[in-house]
């Protein structure tokens, strides 16, 4: 929000210069992001009269003019400007003078023609872009309204600094949410004057003189809607009227347009008030007003052009103001295009309300753009104060436009309560850490104009009951008031402390890999670690899922990141793609992160929400060769294995075994159900071709997604003796149905010899070779183990070793129909 300083000080001027009083107010926490004069540094430029102008005798562009600059004695000054004429008020820097980028006037000759000084345009003097022509400057007629602090009349010889207040400041101040009361002059006046102790002194005006007995119906259907509806007819007013300077400069350094002097006025009264007003043209109002919600197919042609429905969104209503036929506003938010003021209006209705705010919040985001009113109603704006602001509209359109005010109606269906709220000075001690006492609190509440009681608790606690007023939609609860005092105590006042406290070191459970050595293990196999959004759009993860219906977010953060991510893939894909647009050629990539699905019966507790369970998984993605290009290998592209070899070197100590199964976004012959101690934790796989073709990547992509929970987890080790004696070793070839996994008949041997005492001796079982081929034509396949057999005691005896062998060859004989090879 833009507020120049001199439009500020006409209400509370304190002593400090405009550094200091931005430096004070930041700390108030009232941010002041920029703190820009109006114009740049320049000196001897004086207003001037031209008297006459005529040709250049050798220029057909120049004029050569007569200028009256105020001390007696014409001067003659030759201008390029197509509007220098006669009688006009513009600005002339005499010789000597200084202009912005270290121009310095002299005097000169211009086509054999003697100048003695320059002419400026507002663009040499830094006051805008426009270079068309020389500045025009009106006469202030109206200089006896003007407020105080608002220039002087212009006259020629004036130093144009001085008449413009061209050494006022504009403070650009970034106002947080909760600041609705400090959206206006005024409230930033009061926060001024709160801040440093100067008086503040708000606008006042003369009561309205009613001519006038016209009323115009008004109906409020929604009382929801709307609190509070003030209105008044005015006729006869002059629309074509010219703003007053003084109104037009303070609405043009805090960053308004200047359009027409009933428009002004209005923004005028938003800007010094905090009051959004709306002035229709009565004459094309078909009857009377009706306040209610917008109905379906209805829609309303706006200010800005753009036509709109306000029919109900998502179960979202839409406020309008309607007339006998149409619609003709849009509450809290824009005017209507049927019912706008122009140059030819004659009679004006002057309309003030309160909307409340969770009337008007989000509706603006419907329409994708917001208004300075729509943002000052969804904060909340002083219901007590309407009719009296609408009274200072009237005020005004009368002094400026002119015309007759008839009576102002007021309905007042329901207003904000204001609920005492309580402050305990112990409680503030302990939450700001300072020794404020009473005192403290007492002088913030009189200096923030906040009414309070003082009561004593049995233990000696002093408690604060303010009434908040009404202006003051911010403070609903303790800590709203304990942030009142400390930001008038002081914020630059709170020394800053380091925290102390006992480091109690916590013992790292053995059974439990953290997640920091996981991401390590996965970085260690060359894996990018990434981070995504856990907000995706709903058909990627339809895409990429396996099909679970996704949380919807009711606001989301951009209109493809409407859902929560049910799986990991469709961010790393997202990844994927991003790099390969950049001709990256080999991607491998993991994510540890929390998926979110629907889940009923979850309870809610201090980590989970009711309904939704947020399961940590390790995702994994591969693209592209196995290795990088080098002279010791040959180039080939990445396949299933690859990926299921790292994840197994990953995460050796949780037993991984692998299962086909189908999942929609895989491959149909190259996806697999993951299982860990015997549960599924995930899925890995090849990307579905259709998908693949669909998103144009030319080669396989190696996907991985897995509970990580069952990743975290493992077996503590213990000690065992170390053999001194040689092991031994034999391999065992069986031949079993090409259908029956290896996996499978690799876990189930591995089962059987830790339970068997025969086989107590074995160590470890590893699958070297699977054939199929000649000799094995129906429908068979050979798979030969290796067996390493060691003891501790002694070294085993032939015996021992071929009784452990045979043990085995008859385990997988009676359980899959295994047969020696021959």
């Amino acid at each position: 929000m833009k507020i120049p300083l001199s439009w500020l000080r006409a209400y509370c001027n304190p002593a400090d210069d405009a550094a200091s009083l931005e430096h004070r107010l930041t700390m108030a926490g009232l941010e002041v992001e920029e703190n820009q004069p109006v114009a740049p540094p320049f000196s001897g430029v004086v207003v001037a009269r031209i008297l006459s102008a005529v040709r250049h005798p050798d220029a057909d562009r120049l004029q050569v003019c007569e200028v009256d600059v105020g001390d007696g004695k014409p001067r003659q000054i030759v201008c390029g400007a197509p509007n220098a004429r006669a009688g006009l008020l513009t600005a002339c820097a005499l010789p000597g003078a200084s202009l912005p980028g270290g121009v310095e006037i002299k005097v000169g000759r211009m086509r054999g023609v003697e100048s003695q000084g320059m002419l400026c345009s507002g663009r040499e003097l830094g006051l805008g872009e426009d270079h068309s022509g020389i500045l025009e400057l009106a006469d202030m007629a109206d200089g006896g309204s003007a407020p105080a602090g608002c220039g002087s009349v212009l006259v020629p010889g004036a130093d144009l600094r001085q008449v413009l207040d061209l050494d006022d400041a504009v403070l650009l101040l970034k106002l947080t949410p909760n600041l609705a009361h400090c959206m206006s002059v005024t409230g930033v006046a009061r926060e001024v004057a709160a801040i440093t102790g100067a008086p503040y002194q708000g606008p006042t005006h003369e009561p309205v003189k009613v001519t006038l007995t016209d009323r115009l119906p008004v109906k409020i259907v929604e009382p929801a809607l709307c609190g509070r509806f003030c209105g008044r007819i005015v006729r006869g007013v002059n629309a074509r009227a010219a703003t007053p300077r003084w109104m037009r400069e303070r609405l043009e350094r805090a960053g308004q347009r200047s359009i027409s002097a009933l428009v002004d006025i209005s923004n005028y009264v938003m800007l010094e008030l905090g009051r959004p007003t709306h002035v229709f043209d009565l004459d094309k109002i078909d009857g009377g007003l009706e306040v209610r919600w917008g109905r379906a197919g209805e829609s309303l042609e706006l200010l800005n052009g753009q036509t709109i429905d306000v029919g109900p969104e998502d179960g979202l209503p839409v406020g309008v103001i309607a007339d006998g036929k149409q619609i003709e506003s849009l509450a809290g938010i824009m005017g209507g295009e049927a019912t706008a003021v122009s140059l030819d209006t004659c009679n004006v209705y002057l309309e003030a309300a309160f909307w409340w705010p969770t009337s008007v919040a989000g509706r603006p985001r419907r329409y994708r753009f917001s208004t300075d009113a729509a943002q000052r109603f969804e904060r909340g704006v002083d219901a007590q104060t309407t009719a009296e602001h609408l009274d200072y509209l009237t005020a005004l359109v009368l002094t400026v436009c002119g015309g007759e005010a008839g009576p102002l109606d007021d309905q007042v269906l329901g207003l904000p309560e204001r609920k005492p709220v309580a402050l305990r000075v112990s409680r503030l001690a302990r939450v700001s850490g300072l020794a404020i006492g009473a005192e403290h609190c007492e002088d913030a509440f009189r200096r923030l104009a906040l009414p309070f009681e003082t009561a004593q608790t049995a233990d000696g606690d002093t408690v604060f009951t303010v009434t908040p007023p009404s202006r003051r939609f911010d403070l609903g609860y303790e800590e709203d008031l304990i942030e009142e005092v400390v930001r008038l105590y002081g914020f630059e006042r709170i020394v800053a402390r380091a925290p102390t406290t006992r480091a109690v070191m916590r013992a790292e459970p053995e059974g439990r890999l953290s997640q920091v050595a996981l991401k390590r293990r996965w970085a260690a196999r060359d894996y990018q670690e990434v981070v995504n959004f856990s907000f995706v759009a709903r058909a990627d993860d339809a895409r990429y899922g396996d099909g679970q219906t996704p949380i919807v977010l009711i606001n989301p953060i951009a209109e493809n990141l409407d859902v929560m991510r049910t799986t990991l893939w469709s961010g790393l894909i997202a990844n994927l793609l991003h790099n390969v647009n950049r001709k990256a050629d080999r991607v491998r990539l993991f994510e540890l992160g929390r998926a979110y699905l629907q889940a009923p019966a979850q309870p809610d507790g201090p980590l989970t929400v009711a309904g939704i369970v947020q399961p940590l998984r390790l995702a994994a993605l591969v693209y592209g060769p196995a290795v990088e290009d080098q002279w010791g290998q040959r180039p080939r592209q990445a396949d299933f294995f690859d990926l299921k070899g790292d994840l197994e070197a990953v995460h050796p100590e949780a037993g991984l075994r692998f299962e086909a199964a189908a999942h929609p976004a895989l491959h149909p012959g190259q996806s697999a159900r993951v299982l860990a101690r015997g549960e599924a934790i995930g899925w890995i796989g090849a990307l579905h071709p259709r998908l693949g073709e669909a998103l144009g990547l030319p080669h396989a992509v190696l996907l991985v997604e897995l509970d990580a929970e069952a990743l975290l987890q493992r077996t503590v080790p213990a000690v065992q003796p170390s053999s001194k004696y040689p092991p031994a070793s034999r391999d065992l070839a069986v031949v079993v149905d090409e259908q029956l996994p290896a996996g499978d008949v690799l876990h189930a041997i591995r089962e059987f010899c830790s339970q068997d005492a025969t086989t107590v001796c074995v160590r470890n079982v590893r699958l070297f070779d699977e054939y199929r081929g000649k000799g094995l034509e129906n429908k068979e396949k050979s798979l030969a183990f290796r067996f390493w057999m060691q003891d501790t005691a002694r070294t085993l005896s032939d015996a021992e070793v071929d009784t452990a062998i045979a043990a085995v060859r008859d385990f997988l004989a009676a359980r899959y129909r295994a047969r020696l090879r021959g």
